[in-house]
């Protein structure tokens, strides 16, 4: 049989989000004669991904940018010749708050998540008490950790940095990321770039300051062009949009769930309310929790272990306010609220002060975040209990008077898995077990990645995998 004759002529990918969309878009872009059907249950597709306008704001519902040290998201725009559209944050504010006893501090410059890069921020900060910065200031002779087994966020935090870095600074940084909880969260699985750190280094102070030469020489030769967040000028739908162009309008099915998959002479029969189809090859781009469901009906053992994936979820509310109804100066991106604080709100971005073209002239868009792992009931309280909820919390952080002008709720349950310790262990076995079915890949934030460049890579990837 000849390469061309091994390609597969039909494919199925079934998800319409940016994991689905990013795979039948690479199929279409190495095999142009393929024939490839994107399937979403939604009457839309992007999944988490939709901008909305109304009396003159655009509000993301979901995610608001992605970051650019991960190309994989650059490197799609630049080959739809989408990179004009991108736009970056705002140069004159860029900077983070944390709430610390009722008050937002910045957060430390040059603070990594984990690492301090600036010892003058951190000697000044009034974030950590002064135990709390020679705590910090002691990873230097915390000695490398020589067990094998695999820590959580929080223990590798308290066990190099000290409690009071972990849950001042640590804490609410991750948790405004993952929606999570970083005592059950693996950090091998999220971050493992300080485990290597750790290993390499003996420590994250160490390895910074031995790093540090590498990273000038880096920075003063890439050219750098985007700051570390961008976003499309008119907002992620219209990045949805042009990747829905690159396809057939006929080989995308909206408002169609699918009702029985199954393994069929050596084909995969999909079934609709449209009828059943079938295909050489299939691209399963669904949170484990949904694809388990529809794996069922032919191999339960891999739907049991896509279950194990635990999922959290969170409700963005967006406000929109006239400039003069809030006292702060706004001179940042937003905030995020350590768990300790005992508030609602588990970070708030300034929308419109990080981006431009986000509200109108002389108004403020924020974006409240409410729920996650440890609040998972807040997701599903009503809209007005969300409001009251966030104002409350709004009107005292950011001394805001008045109604706001622009309310929106936007609610996503049991979407943002969590990897917790033992997550690349669940996933080995899970691609393991499809490893046995012909001419099936995974795609999708459950494996190896929750970011947009992360889900890109995961379509991808399972698009080469098919062709190959």
């Amino acid at each position: 049989m000849t390469e061309q004759e091994s390609i597969p002529k039909r494919i199925a990918v079934i998800g319409g989000g940016i994991s689905g969309l990013a795979a039948a878009h690479r199929l279409r872009e190495l095999a142009p004669q393929i024939e490839v059907h994107l399937y979403e249950a939604k009457g839309h597709l992007g999944g988490v991904l939709e901008t909305i306008e109304k009396d003159g704001y655009q509000i993301e519902l979901g995610s608001d940018s992605f970051i650019t040290n991960k190309p994989e998201a650059l490197k799609l725009c630049k080959r739809l010749s989408f990179e004009e559209e991108l736009i970056q944050t705002r140069d004159e504010h860029r900077q983070t708050f944390l709430v610390h006893r009722g008050k937002l501090k910045p957060v430390p410059e040059g603070f990594m998540l984990m690492t301090p890069t600036q010892w003058r921020s951190i000697a000044t900060t009034p974030i950590l008490s002064p135990w709390g910065k020679l705590r910090l200031a002691g990873e230097w002779f915390v000695p490398k950790r020589k067990a094998s087994d695999e820590e959580s966020i929080a223990q590798f935090v308290r066990r190099r940095l000290g409690r009071e870095t972990y849950e001042r600074l640590v804490q609410p940084l991750v948790g405004g990321i993952y929606t999570g909880d970083a005592e059950q969260l693996s950090l091998e699985a999220t971050m493992p770039r300080f485990v290597e750190m750790e290993r390499q280094h003996g420590g994250l102070i160490s390895a910074t300051w031995k790093n540090r030469a590498e990273r000038k020489i880096a920075k003063q030769n890439s050219g750098a062009r985007y700051s570390l967040f961008v976003t499309p000028r008119r907002g992620l739908s219209s990045f949805i949009q042009r990747l829905a162009e690159s396809l057939p309008p006929e080989q995308i099915h909206c408002s169609s769930p699918i009702q029985n998959l199954q393994f069929v002479d050596q084909m995969w029969e999909v079934e609709t309310s449209a009828g059943m189809r079938r295909f050489d090859s299939l691209i399963l781009a669904l949170p484990t929790s949904a694809a388990s469901k529809i794996v069922n009906a032919f191999d339960q053992e891999l739907a049991s272990a896509m279950a194990e994936i635990p999922y959290a979820g969170a409700a963005i509310v967006s406000l929109g306010f006239a400039r003069e109804q809030i006292a702060h100066p706004l001179n940042g991106f937003g905030f995020v609220v350590p768990e300790i604080e005992g508030r609602d709100l588990l970070a708030c971005s300034f929308s419109s002060i990080k981006f431009a073209g986000r509200a109108p002239e002389g108004k403020v868009l924020l974006r409240a975040f409410i729920g996650g792992a440890k609040r998972p009931e807040l997701v599903h309280a009503s809209e007005e209990e969300l409001f009251q909820k966030v104002l409350f919390d709004l009107r005292e952080l950011l001394g805001i008077s008045g109604e706001p002008e622009l309310k929106i709720v936007s609610r996503y349950p049991e979407k943002m898995p969590q990897y917790h310790v033992g997550h690349q262990a669940r996933i080995e076995k899970i691609e393991t077990l499809a490893k046995k079915w012909k001419g099936l890949a995974l795609a999708g934030n459950a494996y190896h990645g929750v970011g947009i460049p992360d889900c890109i890579l995961s379509g991808e990837r399972a698009a080469e995998q098919i062709l190959k």
